[in-house]
Protein backbone atom coordinates (compact mmCIF):
# COMPACT_ATOMS: atom_id res chain seq x y z
CA UNK A 1 0.00 0.00 0.00
CA UNK A 2 1.33 3.08 -0.94
CA UNK A 3 1.45 6.38 1.05
CA UNK A 4 -1.68 7.83 -0.30
CA UNK A 5 -3.55 6.32 1.92
CA UNK A 6 -2.69 5.65 5.31
CA UNK A 7 -4.28 2.70 7.34
CA UNK A 8 -4.07 2.15 10.65
CA UNK A 9 -6.07 -0.22 13.22
CA UNK A 10 -6.62 0.31 16.80
CA UNK A 11 -8.86 -1.78 18.80
CA UNK A 12 -10.93 -2.72 16.89
CA UNK A 13 -10.75 0.27 14.95
CA UNK A 14 -9.69 0.94 11.76
CA UNK A 15 -8.46 4.65 10.51
CA UNK A 16 -8.44 5.35 6.79
CA UNK A 17 -6.22 8.91 6.30
CA UNK A 18 -6.41 10.45 2.64
CA UNK A 19 -3.18 11.33 2.49
CA UNK A 20 -2.67 13.81 -0.52
CA UNK A 21 -2.78 17.13 1.20
CA UNK A 22 -1.37 19.15 -1.28
CA UNK A 23 -3.59 18.24 -3.43
CA UNK A 24 -6.85 18.61 -1.10
CA UNK A 25 -7.10 14.85 -1.47
CA UNK A 26 -7.75 15.24 -4.71
CA UNK A 27 -8.05 11.36 -6.48
CA UNK A 28 -5.21 10.28 -8.46
CA UNK A 29 -3.66 7.11 -9.46
CA UNK A 30 -1.95 6.40 -6.77
CA UNK A 31 -5.03 7.60 -3.93
CA UNK A 32 -7.17 5.05 -6.48
CA UNK A 33 -5.56 2.49 -6.10
CA UNK A 34 -5.05 2.94 -2.59
CA UNK A 35 -7.95 3.58 -1.64
CA UNK A 36 -9.38 0.34 -3.48
CA UNK A 37 -6.90 -1.69 -1.55
CA UNK A 38 -7.13 0.11 2.17
CA UNK A 39 -11.11 -0.42 2.20
CA UNK A 40 -10.71 -3.82 0.91
CA UNK A 41 -8.55 -4.66 3.87
CA UNK A 42 -10.30 -2.65 6.44
CA UNK A 43 -13.52 -4.15 5.65
CA UNK A 44 -12.47 -7.78 5.54
CA UNK A 45 -9.86 -7.80 8.75
CA UNK A 46 -11.30 -9.76 11.92
CA UNK A 47 -10.38 -7.39 14.39
CA UNK A 48 -11.67 -4.10 12.94
CA UNK A 49 -15.00 -3.39 14.31
CA UNK A 50 -15.61 0.10 13.09
CA UNK A 51 -14.05 2.37 10.64
CA UNK A 52 -13.05 5.84 10.39
CA UNK A 53 -12.17 8.18 7.55
CA UNK A 54 -10.17 11.26 7.74
CA UNK A 55 -7.92 13.41 5.43
CA UNK A 56 -4.63 15.25 6.25
CA UNK A 57 -4.07 18.61 4.94
CA UNK A 58 -6.96 21.62 5.13
CA UNK A 59 -9.71 19.50 3.19
CA UNK A 60 -11.47 16.60 3.12
CA UNK A 61 -11.11 15.92 -0.97
CA UNK A 62 -11.39 17.61 -4.07
CA UNK A 63 -12.88 14.87 -5.73
CA UNK A 64 -10.47 14.10 -8.99
CA UNK A 65 -7.06 15.80 -9.59
CA UNK A 66 -8.06 17.98 -11.83
CA UNK A 67 -4.12 19.62 -12.25
CA UNK A 68 -2.95 16.20 -13.01
CA UNK A 69 -5.97 15.19 -15.37
CA UNK A 70 -4.40 18.31 -17.43
CA UNK A 71 -0.65 17.81 -17.63
CA UNK A 72 -1.38 14.50 -18.06
CA UNK A 73 -3.24 14.56 -20.76
CA UNK A 74 -5.63 10.85 -20.18
CA UNK A 75 -8.25 10.64 -22.21
CA UNK A 76 -11.57 9.28 -21.37
CA UNK A 77 -11.34 5.85 -20.84
CA UNK A 78 -8.28 6.03 -18.31
CA UNK A 79 -10.82 8.22 -16.49
CA UNK A 80 -13.54 5.71 -16.53
CA UNK A 81 -11.20 3.02 -15.34
CA UNK A 82 -9.43 5.25 -12.77
CA UNK A 83 -13.39 5.90 -11.56
CA UNK A 84 -14.08 1.88 -11.47
CA UNK A 85 -11.42 1.37 -9.11
CA UNK A 86 -12.29 4.21 -6.73
CA UNK A 87 -15.87 2.57 -7.31
CA UNK A 88 -14.41 -0.69 -6.04
CA UNK A 89 -13.38 1.20 -2.50
CA UNK A 90 -16.47 3.03 -2.08
CA UNK A 91 -18.78 -0.48 -2.46
CA UNK A 92 -16.07 -1.94 -0.34
CA UNK A 93 -17.38 0.45 2.59
CA UNK A 94 -20.88 0.78 1.06
CA UNK A 95 -21.90 -3.15 0.74
CA UNK A 96 -19.78 -3.83 4.34
CA UNK A 97 -21.48 -4.68 8.09
CA UNK A 98 -19.30 -2.07 9.18
CA UNK A 99 -20.46 1.07 10.41
CA UNK A 100 -18.16 4.21 8.73
CA UNK A 101 -17.98 7.37 10.39
CA UNK A 102 -16.17 10.50 8.53
CA UNK A 103 -14.06 13.48 9.61
CA UNK A 104 -14.75 15.72 6.91
CA UNK A 105 -13.49 18.63 7.73
CA UNK A 106 -13.00 21.60 5.32
CA UNK A 107 -13.71 21.55 1.64
CA UNK A 108 -15.59 18.65 0.32
CA UNK A 109 -16.16 18.74 -3.59
CA UNK A 110 -16.65 16.56 -6.67
CA UNK A 111 -16.33 12.95 -6.26
CA UNK A 112 -15.18 13.68 -2.76
CA UNK A 113 -18.71 14.25 -1.90
CA UNK A 114 -19.41 10.53 -3.45
CA UNK A 115 -16.53 9.50 -0.49
CA UNK A 116 -18.26 10.87 2.03
CA UNK A 117 -21.87 9.69 1.01
CA UNK A 118 -19.80 6.00 1.51
CA UNK A 119 -19.81 6.90 5.41
CA UNK A 120 -22.23 6.01 7.75
CA UNK A 121 -21.81 9.04 9.91
CA UNK A 122 -20.37 12.60 8.63
CA UNK A 123 -19.03 15.05 11.37
CA UNK A 124 -17.93 18.21 9.29
CA UNK A 125 -16.71 21.49 10.58
CA UNK A 126 -18.37 24.78 11.29
CA UNK A 127 -16.16 26.39 8.09
CA UNK A 128 -16.93 23.26 5.69
CA UNK A 129 -18.33 23.60 2.46
CA UNK A 130 -19.98 20.96 0.51
CA UNK A 131 -20.59 21.14 -3.20
CA UNK A 132 -20.50 19.43 -6.59
CA UNK A 133 -19.06 21.30 -9.03
CA UNK A 134 -18.51 18.62 -11.60
CA UNK A 135 -20.20 21.24 -14.33
CA UNK A 136 -17.57 23.65 -13.31
CA UNK A 137 -14.95 21.86 -15.62
CA UNK A 138 -17.54 20.27 -18.08
CA UNK A 139 -17.24 17.09 -16.17
CA UNK A 140 -20.52 14.77 -14.61
CA UNK A 141 -20.94 13.24 -11.34
CA UNK A 142 -18.89 10.12 -10.25
CA UNK A 143 -17.77 8.57 -7.39
CA UNK A 144 -21.45 7.46 -6.64
CA UNK A 145 -22.50 10.72 -6.17
CA UNK A 146 -25.69 10.44 -8.94
CA UNK A 147 -26.67 6.84 -7.21
CA UNK A 148 -26.39 8.33 -3.10
CA UNK A 149 -26.87 11.98 -3.40
CA UNK A 150 -30.55 11.69 -3.86
CA UNK A 151 -30.66 8.76 -2.00
CA UNK A 152 -29.58 11.07 0.65
CA UNK A 153 -30.97 14.14 0.29
CA UNK A 154 -34.05 13.54 -2.29
CA UNK A 155 -34.20 14.18 -5.82
CA UNK A 156 -35.01 17.20 -6.08
CA UNK A 157 -32.34 18.67 -3.93
CA UNK A 158 -29.93 16.27 -5.30
CA UNK A 159 -30.79 17.94 -9.04
CA UNK A 160 -30.22 21.44 -7.01
CA UNK A 161 -26.94 21.00 -6.25
CA UNK A 162 -25.62 19.30 -9.62
CA UNK A 163 -27.10 21.59 -11.49
CA UNK A 164 -25.31 24.44 -9.84
CA UNK A 165 -22.05 25.63 -8.84
CA UNK A 166 -23.26 25.85 -5.03
CA UNK A 167 -21.44 25.04 -1.96
CA UNK A 168 -23.19 24.16 1.02
CA UNK A 169 -22.49 25.35 4.19
CA UNK A 170 -22.17 23.43 7.54
CA UNK A 171 -25.96 24.55 8.60
CA UNK A 172 -26.93 23.75 4.99
CA UNK A 173 -25.59 20.38 4.81
CA UNK A 174 -26.84 19.15 8.30
CA UNK A 175 -29.90 20.69 7.19
CA UNK A 176 -29.99 18.76 3.85
CA UNK A 177 -28.50 15.41 5.62
CA UNK A 178 -25.55 15.55 3.91
CA UNK A 179 -23.74 15.55 7.58
CA UNK A 180 -24.81 14.86 11.11
CA UNK A 181 -23.32 17.23 13.16
CA UNK A 182 -20.59 19.95 13.30
CA UNK A 183 -17.84 21.01 15.42
CA UNK A 184 -16.02 24.15 15.85
CA UNK A 185 -12.84 25.31 16.60
CA UNK A 186 -10.75 28.43 16.86
CA UNK A 187 -9.01 27.75 13.66
CA UNK A 188 -9.63 25.74 10.45
CA UNK A 189 -6.79 23.88 12.12
CA UNK A 190 -7.66 23.16 15.67
CA UNK A 191 -11.09 22.84 13.87
CA UNK A 192 -9.66 20.00 11.74
CA UNK A 193 -8.64 18.05 14.78
CA UNK A 194 -11.73 18.72 16.34
CA UNK A 195 -13.88 17.00 13.53
CA UNK A 196 -11.19 14.07 13.94
CA UNK A 197 -11.65 13.72 17.90
CA UNK A 198 -15.88 13.67 17.66
CA UNK A 199 -15.54 11.16 14.90
CA UNK A 200 -13.27 9.17 16.98
CA UNK A 201 -15.80 9.45 19.82
CA UNK A 202 -18.37 8.18 17.68
CA UNK A 203 -16.85 5.06 16.84
CA UNK A 204 -15.39 4.29 20.10
CA UNK A 205 -19.50 4.66 21.26
CA UNK A 206 -20.00 1.99 18.38
CA UNK A 207 -17.23 -0.25 19.95
CA UNK A 208 -18.11 0.37 23.53
CA UNK A 209 -22.03 -0.62 22.62
CA UNK A 210 -23.43 -3.48 20.18
CA UNK A 211 -20.83 -3.26 17.40
CA UNK A 212 -22.00 -6.06 15.48
CA UNK A 213 -25.41 -5.08 15.73
CA UNK A 214 -24.62 -1.45 14.68
CA UNK A 215 -23.29 -3.05 11.64
CA UNK A 216 -26.04 -4.89 10.90
CA UNK A 217 -28.54 -2.36 10.97
CA UNK A 218 -26.35 -0.09 8.68
CA UNK A 219 -26.12 -3.18 6.44
CA UNK A 220 -29.62 -3.78 6.72
CA UNK A 221 -30.53 0.32 5.86
CA UNK A 222 -27.81 0.46 2.60
CA UNK A 223 -29.46 -2.59 1.17
CA UNK A 224 -32.86 -1.53 1.12
CA UNK A 225 -33.32 0.32 -2.12
CA UNK A 226 -32.14 -2.61 -4.13
CA UNK A 227 -34.80 -4.78 -3.72
CA UNK A 228 -38.18 -5.78 -2.80
CA UNK A 229 -40.16 -4.75 0.49
CA UNK A 230 -40.44 -8.72 0.78
CA UNK A 231 -37.09 -9.95 0.47
CA UNK A 232 -35.81 -6.91 3.10
CA UNK A 233 -38.45 -8.04 5.90
CA UNK A 234 -37.09 -11.44 5.46
CA UNK A 235 -33.60 -10.49 5.63
CA UNK A 236 -34.48 -8.34 8.76
CA UNK A 237 -36.16 -11.19 10.35
CA UNK A 238 -33.39 -13.79 9.61
CA UNK A 239 -30.78 -10.81 10.77
CA UNK A 240 -32.23 -10.29 14.33
CA UNK A 241 -32.75 -13.93 14.47
CA UNK A 242 -29.11 -14.45 14.11
CA UNK A 243 -28.62 -11.65 16.47
CA UNK A 244 -30.46 -13.08 19.30
CA UNK A 245 -28.18 -16.25 19.20
CA UNK A 246 -24.87 -13.98 19.85
CA UNK A 247 -23.06 -13.57 23.45
CA UNK A 248 -23.47 -9.62 23.42
CA UNK A 249 -27.58 -9.78 22.61
CA UNK A 250 -27.55 -12.45 25.05
CA UNK A 251 -25.76 -10.88 27.69
CA UNK A 252 -27.31 -7.32 27.08
CA UNK A 253 -30.81 -8.55 27.14
CA UNK A 254 -30.37 -10.36 30.18
CA UNK A 255 -28.66 -6.84 31.75
CA UNK A 256 -31.99 -4.67 30.48
CA UNK A 257 -34.43 -7.36 32.15
CA UNK A 258 -32.55 -7.09 35.25
CA UNK A 259 -32.79 -3.80 35.75
CA UNK A 260 -36.26 -3.02 34.53
CA UNK A 261 -37.32 -6.11 37.52
CA UNK A 262 -35.79 -3.53 39.68
CA UNK A 263 -37.23 -0.35 38.62
CA UNK A 264 -40.32 0.32 41.42
CA UNK A 265 -43.63 -0.58 39.72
Amino acid sequence: MNDAILLSVDEGMARLTLNRPARLNAFNADLAHAWRDATAEAVSRTDVDVILLDAAGPAFCAGGDVIEMAQTGGGGEAITALAEVINSGIRSLTESSVPVVAAAHGTTAGGGLGILLSSDYAVIGSRSKIGSLYANIGLTPDLSVSAQLARAVGQRRALQLVLQDRLLDAAEAIDWGLAAESVDGADADAEAEAVRARAEEIARFWLAGAAAAYGQAKRLVRAQPERPFAEQLADEARTIGAARETADAQARIAAFAAASARRPR
